[in-house]
């Protein structure tokens, strides 16, 4: 192990440490912003400075067996604890190279994931739903909450656009590579002579902003229209002018929310909204001068760009940007996206592990 990496994982060990006895402290618990930081800190140490643990027993436990060498009786005993040890050692050390790559400051973040149909009309829209519902199921499956927080439904039952909150543990590091475009070939409900279509969505996936301070909107450079609500939702929302429209002036950026029941509750809504898809378009900025230099593997994240095709007649979804096929569509859509998950962020940590030996 180099020397560099081995200070740096003496440096966390001190430092879980350190966060351990602040987080003993009284006057930490009573500050629940800041226990909230050094929670959020140590949870992201406390499986590095593990592995290390597990690193420097083995090492321990080579040293131990080199001194048995010298006995001729357990001469063989201790080349196979060296052998182990040093396996062990090696994987170790691949396992702290992954844990010590640069960390993305948003991948602990809860997200705003918007869906939009896109070219293909009702099937589109329908397949927003689809894809929506499989979000859902799988956000269930990880135990994360999840909020509606804008819906623009289609006659059909799909969604011309879709805003869903997703709040939990590692939210956003599961699921940032989803942005993009999403192709769906199927043979429409509709079509009666059994032909199929292509459609497409588009998803974008967000993190959320900590607090709103943390974007400076001045009071001039937004405007606030309130309007009487549309669709579903009974008298009420029609009744009043309940349904909130934020612009962001200097950018053109819309948010709007109908679906609270106070102009209060849509307001707030739709300010978040807006904050989230601020913070979205400058990190989209800042990724596209990066790509620029270097382009991922992954893909830019940007809407536009296609990544997913979701071919239903042979039950096939293949992931463009890592050519990965899987035919378990069905499962996919029930919300197993775990295997792909899995394989896109193992693609960008080798990405990563190969920018740093160059």
């Amino acid at each position: 192990m180099k020397a560099s990496m081995l200070g740096k994982l003496e440096q966390l060990s001190k430092r879980l440490l350190e966060l351990d006895e602040l987080l003993a402290r009284s006057d930490t618990a009573n500050n629940m912003d800041h226990y909230r930081k050094l929670t959020r800190e140590r949870a992201e140490i406390e499986p590095v400075v593990r592995s290390f643990t597990d690193y420097q027993q083995a090492a321990n436990d080579e040293a131990a067996a080199q001194a048995m060498l010298t006995d001729a009786d357990m001469r063989d005993f201790a080349q196979e604890e060296i052998n182990a040890a040093r396996a062990r050692m090696e994987t170790l050390s691949a396992e702290l190279q992954k844990l010590l790559l640069p960390k993305d400051p948003n991948d602990e973040r809860n997200i705003y994931l918007e869906i939009r149909a896109g070219t293909g009309g009702d099937e589109s829209a329908l397949f927003a739903g689809d894809l929506l519902r499989m979000y859902l199921r799988y956000a269930e499956r990880q135990r994360w909450q999840t909020e509606i927080m804008s819906e623009s439904p289609s006659e059909l039952g799909g969604y011309k656009e879709v805003i869903v909150r997703i709040a939990g543990q590692g939210v956003y590091s599961r699921l940032k590579f989803e942005s993009g475009g999403h192709r769906v070939q199927r043979v429409p409900e509709t079509e009666a002579q059994g032909r199929i279509h292509t459609s497409a969505c588009t998803v974008a996936v967000m993190p959320e902003v900590d607090e709103i301070g943390d974007i400076n909107l001045r009071p001039d450079e937004i405007r606030i229209d309130v309007f009487r609500a549309s669709g579903a939702g009974g008298q009420h929302v029609n009744k009043t002018e309940s349904a909130v429209r934020i612009t962001h002036l200097p950018t053109g950026i819309v948010a709007e929310c109908q679906d609270g029941r106070s102009q209060h509750q849509n307001k707030d809504k739709a300010m978040r909204v807006l904050i989230a898809r601020i913070r979205d378009q400058q990190v989209g900025e800042q990724q596209a001068k990066e790509a620029a230099t270097r382009k991922s593997l992954i893909g830019s994240g940007d809407r536009s760009e296609r990544i997913r095709t979701y071919n239903f007649p042979q039950g096939r979804m293949t992931d463009h940007r890592i050519n990965l096929t899987l035919y378990k569509l069905d499962f996919i859509m029930a919300g197993d996206l775990d295997e792909i998950t899995n394989a896109l962020i193992a693609e960008h940590q080798a990405e990563q592990l190969a920018a740093l030996g160059e």
